[in-house]
Formats: structure tokens, sequence, C-alpha cells
């Protein structure tokens, strides 16, 4: 059985990383900035990038189903393989209704998406002032919930790396094999 992931697998997985951390910073940034021009630009980006990355998720899941992962750790207990596929699926969930969410807020608060600027996506929601409101919360609060994922799962990794001295992040960073 195959011991790292395959170059599409780990390429899949750093450009969602990047993709992420670039949209969430966006999202950070742009929240509390008065209404201007260059407000909306950054609104719009945001919008770009969260369809690239539902699009990107899908893609990523389809190749996971198609391709098997490698194993985890002969030395890993039976709890530990549990709350490692847990924890894998739970990223998943969010990266799927985080902008799904956002896509909904958008819709009900009366802003179409539209992506790249040139697609215009059709409204999941018709405008509800009071529905935008609460969906404004879920995507804040689900975004939050992304960031401490991605902590633990970064968290999971190192400690497998520096503490188990185990193969997880070499399969995903295979340059670092070389250094063990």
């Amino acid at each position: 059985m195959r011991q790292r992931y395959t170059p599409t697998a780990i390429a899949i997985h750093w450009l969602m990383a990047l993709g992420l951390t670039g949209t969430f910073a966006l999202g950070f940034y742009m929240q509390d900035l008065p209404l201007s021009p260059s407000k909306l630009q950054f609104y719009a980006w945001h919008k770009w990038a969260g369809i690239a990355m539902l699009i990107l998720v899908f893609v990523r899941l389809a190749w996971r189903i198609t391709h098997a992962s490698p194993p985890l750790p002969a030395s890993m207990s039976g709890f530990m393989r549990f709350m490692a596929h847990a924890a894998h699926w739970v990223l998943y969930a969010l990266m799927i209704s985080i902008p799904f969410s956002g896509w909904l807020m958008s819709s009900a608060q009366g802003f179409q998406v539209v992506w790249f600027g040139v697609w215009p996506l059709p409204d999941l929601v018709g405008k509800d002032a009071a529905l935008g409101e609460l969906l404004s919360t879920v995507h804040w609060v689900l975004n939050y919930a992304l960031l401490v994922f991605v902590v633990l799962h970064i968290a999971a990794a190192l400690k497998h790396h520096i503490v188990d001295r185990d193969d997880i992040l070499t399969r995903m960073i295979p340059v670092l094999e070389k250094q063990k």
C-alpha cells in the first residue's frame, strides 16, 4: 500500500492551505474597513476565493474517494485513529459549509455573488435582512471553528513528527523524509 499521498493530493492540500489562509486573512481584514470602493473590491475577491475553495474541496474529496490514503502508523491507538479520521471529516464539512454560508449570507443581504466578476451565481435565498444577520454569525462561527481545527491539525502533524517520530508529516511534505 502507498506510504505517502499522491503528488496530486499533496498539491491540492497545499493549494487549499494557501487559499484558505488568504481567504481567511482577507475576510478578517475587510470586515472592519469603512465602506469604500476598496472594501467592496475586497468583498468581491473574498467571494471569488470562497467559491474557488468550494470547488477545490469537491475536487479534493473526489480525489480522496478515488485514491486511497496511506495507512496511519501501526503505533496509533484505535481511539487516535478514530480522532484523526473524525478531524479530517470535520475539516471537510467546514470547508464546504463555510463557502455555502457566505453565499447564503450574500444572497440574504441582497448582494449576488459574481464569480471573478464574470459569472453571476444564483441567489440561494431571497433578500431577508434578519436571515442575513443570522448567516453572518454562522459564517463567522464556522470560520473560527475551522481556524481551531486547522491549528489542531498542524499541532497533531508536528506532534507526530517531533514526538512520535513517525511518517505522518513526511507523507504530506516528502522533502522532510530526506532530513530524517
